[in-house]
């Protein structure tokens, strides 16, 4: 059964949650131990693994992609997301001074919505 409308979003928050809560947890446990922007790194790796189940499973499900596809497609997806928000939280932190966590949450945020649009229209659709 293909989710759509509503639900789908709703799921994509949810996982989406989910996987920001990891990113953040992983982040705020390493952030003391290296660079920001590595601690940033290392908590995207760790949340990647719960956005793809989550939202293969959930935010997709009965998506015509195989999982293979899907996954080579989200990876992708993912990256390009971090890529944006890696650069976002350089920016915010370094650029212009803001606390760790503040630029982490807006970047999380810019991410957010691109891979949503890359997800509902490319990674998860044949």
């Amino acid at each position: 059964m293909r989710v759509q409308g509503a639900g789908q979003g709703l799921w994509f928050i949810g996982v989406g949650g989910a996987a920001a809560a990891t990113h953040a947890a992983v982040f705020w446990l390493a952030q003391h131990a290296m660079l920001a922007e590595l601690a940033n790194a290392l908590g995207f790796a760790v949340a990647f693994f719960v956005s793809f189940a989550g939202h293969r499973w959930l935010s997709f499900r009965g998506a015509a992609t195989g999982v293979g596809q899907s996954l080579l497609r989200f990876a992708t997806t993912a990256l390009a997301g971090f890529a944006v928000n890696e650069i976002v939280f350089a920016l915010l932190l370094r650029g212009a001074g803001w606390p760790s966590w503040l630029a982490l949450f807006l970047a999380m945020a810019v991410a957010a919505g691109q891979t949503f649009v890359l997800s509902r229209y490319w990674a998860f659709r044949a």
